[in-house]
């Protein structure tokens, strides 16, 4: 953590200098001096210690300077640092203004110049100024600061990005902290560009592509090998564990995923049945120990990078990146798994990001505290984000198109829900169209059973509708049933022949899609269990189909 900085100000060199040094002598084990010659260097100092999250902890300003009188700095600077103790150097005939200033900019004191000896006149009186101030300003935050506005769908999703890879980062919401809207304003000019990154060196970022943000956060990084035994398209459960069973089994091995690690578990707030955890895991957790597990058996993790297309060259593999380099391999696996179906419902999608969202949003649940919102759909991640999001909410209403939870989600979940005082749940229910302009106002329901309709106040909605199979990438190139999931093994046997183009002498091998040494694995497979074990399963499995593989190439 840095130092907190003591800022002195004075436009004569000599008594900034004898300031400086006075305050070097007591405080420099605990505090940063620094020192300006006029108000305007003084300011633009102010400006860019709040841009690089500094604290400071004292003004020490002279009155008399050319420009920008010391109350007039003083005026400026404490609307970025309003706990900062105030102390005016004066001198006999500035009096008046300094007593004035009291009132004017709360001034902690006033000290006539000259204030030898220091020991006598000038520690005493900062001693207690600094005490005061240490025993009641928060340590500041020493990492990435993320400014907006709770209705930004932008802001939502630098915070989604950024909470999902498990990214430190503080909230400041420039509509509730004033501090915040001048530091975006001083920083930008203009406080409706949001979301802004403001980071530890001082840099910042407006609004930035998410590729941009993960080249600045550290996350992407370049392949280190141009050719590999394995690649591994999408880090979710699957791709995660072939990634540990590939590289721990000697297989060179890289995953590309285009977001973070986990896919659609990694939104989980809570997976409860995973073996080997009993008091439940987060999914962003179980990815973060996964990935973490995968890189020290010696798979490559390339994150925030996305795979643009996939072609054949003999019996290699070529995946194109979206930054124009190309991967070669032996085996390629598809463990892209699914992206959540959309809700079809009049006035819902200029709310994206603004109090509706897909999944958990995980990182905006804090936000609707003591609020009221709504849960559509009934599985198992429907049921696990409706009890993350009742920590916080003041209601959660659950929407069931079906007339029982029992249809579609696990029986340990309907427990904890019926137990959850601030849970209900409305089954044979459908939105049917929203209201709200800049952020959800009310939405109208629909008793499916009895055809009646009643609008109800509500704050935000949480989507969990079921998934569609992310297998475009792929889909000129492999068979695919008529939901868009990958065929694979047994399931491209029909009538006794092998899928078309097929020339080997062999059957597809499990887990091998109509094209030789292209594999899937995960939700993205036809017919299977999406449950994240199931996943994990699979994407282990599929190692062992791609060794038998590799022996033939």
């Amino acid at each position: 953590m840095a130092k907190p900085i003591i800022l002195a100000v004075d436009d004569e060199p000599h008594v900034l200098n004898a300031v400086a040094r006075d305050l070097q002598e007591r405080y420099r084990g605990d505090y940063r001096i620094v020192k300006a010659l006029s108000g305007q260097e003084a300011l633009e100092a102010v400006q860019e210690f709040k841009r690089r999250g500094n604290a400071v902890a004292l003004f020490v300003v002279d009155q008399r300077m050319p420009g920008m009188s010391g109350v007039e700095l003083l005026t400026e600077a404490i609307t970025f640092y309003p706990d900062a103790k105030r102390v005016l150097l004066t001198a006999y005939a500035d009096t008046n203004a300094a007593i004035a200033s009291i009132n004017e900019v709360a001034l902690d004191y006033y000290l006539m110049k000259p204030w030898d000896p220091p020991e006598e006149q000038l520690y005493p009186v900062l001693d207690d100024l600094l005490d005061g101030w240490a025993a009641d300003v928060p340590v500041p935050y020493d990492g990435i600061r993320v400014a907006g506005t709770l209705w930004s769908p932008r802001s939502h999703a630098v915070k989604e990005f950024l909470a999902r890879g498990q990214i430190p980062y503080q909230w400041l919401d420039i509509e509730k902290d004033d501090e915040a809207r001048a530091l975006v304003e001083a920083s930008t000019g203009d406080r409706s560009v949001v979301p802004v990154l403001f980071f530890p060196d001082g840099t910042l970022l407006e609004d930035p592509d998410l590729h941009v943000l993960a080249d600045k956060v550290g996350l992407r990084t370049p392949a280190l090998k141009p050719f590999y035994d394995l690649i591994v398209i999408g880090a979710g459960p699957a791709g995660l564990a072939a990634a540990v069973y590939g590289a721990s089994e000697g297989l060179r091995t890289v995953v590309v995923e285009r977001e973070v690690p986990g896919g659609q578990a990694g939104t989980s707030a809570r997976i409860e049945n995973y073996l080997g955890f009993p008091q439940g895991i987060g999914g962003a957790d179980l990815a973060r120990r996964a990935a973490t597990q995968a890189r020290r058996l010696g798979a490559e993790l390339l994150v925030a990078q996305e795979v643009t297309g996939v072609r054949l060259e003999g019996p290699y593999r070529i995946v194109t990146l979206d930054d124009g380099s190309e991967l070669r391999c032996h085996a390629l696996l598809i463990a892209t798994g699914v992206t959540l179906r959309t809700l079809d419902v009049p006035g819902l999608e200029p709310l994206l990001g603004a109090s509706v969202y897909y999944g958990a949003a995980t990182s905006e649940a804090s936000n609707y505290r003591d609020r009221d919102v709504l849960v559509v759909g009934g599985a198992n991640s429907a049921g696990q984000g409706a009890l993350f999001l009742s920590r916080f909410a003041r209601s959660v209403t659950i929407l069931v198109r079906k007339h029982s939870l029992r249809h579609s989600m696990s029986q340990y979940l309907i427990d904890q829900i019926e137990r959850t005082p601030n849970i209900a749940v409305r089954p044979s229910t459908e939105i049917s169209a929203v209201t709200g302009d800049a952020r959800l106002e009310t939405v109208t329901l629909v008793d499916r059973g009895a055809g009646e309709s009643t609008t109800m106040p509500a704050d935000a909605i949480f989507i969990f509708v079921g998934a569609v199979a992310r297998s475009d990438l792929v889909a000129d190139l492999v068979e695919l049933d008529a939901a868009g999931f990958v065929l694979t093994g047994q399931d491209l046997i029909a009538g006794g022949r092998r899928p078309r183009g097929w020339h080997l002498q062999r059957d597809p091998l499990l887990m091998e899609s109509s094209v030789p040494g292209i594999f899937a694995a995960g939700d993205v497979r036809h017919d299977v269990v999406r449950r994240v074990a199931s996943a994990v399963g699979q994407g282990s499995v599929a190692v062992s189909a791609v060794h038998r593989y590799l022996e033939t190439v």
